[in-house]
């Protein structure tokens, strides 16, 4: 998974492997050696993650959320528009649900693609 997840990302910007090395400045075949089932070190993932701006849990494959923080703050922008219905002010309870079904369903659509 880390290494189909790093191809991937790679492929958004037009990268290749090779290239994220040389950015990077790692050793050639570094992350060629992923492929064949090597574990990144801690150190190592949280480097891919930020050049990526992902998160270190979606590179590992422990989730579909590329960055959790962006997501959240998609997530609230939607609930933006939820601060009233017909003219009457939604309740925190309200929008606490409708938050969490957001959540649910945008989790939903992204373990889909």
């Amino acid at each position: 998974m880390f290494y189909e997840r790093l191809k991937s990302l790679a492929l958004e910007k037009n990268l290749s492997l090779n290239q994220v090395e040389k950015n990077l400045k790692l050793s050639r075949n570094t992350l060629a050696n992923y492929k064949k089932g090597q574990t990144p070190s801690t150190e190592r993932a949280i480097l891919l993650a930020n050049f990526f701006n992902v998160s270190t849990d979606y590179l590992l494959g422990n989730t579909d959320i590329k960055n959790q923080n962006q997501f959240d703050e998609d997530l609230e922008k939607s609930l933006d528009t939820f601060k009233s219905f017909d003219g009457k002010p939604m309740y925190d309870d309200d929008r606490e649900k409708i938050r969490e079904f957001l959540r649910k369903r945008m989790e939903d659509r992204l373990k889909d693609n």
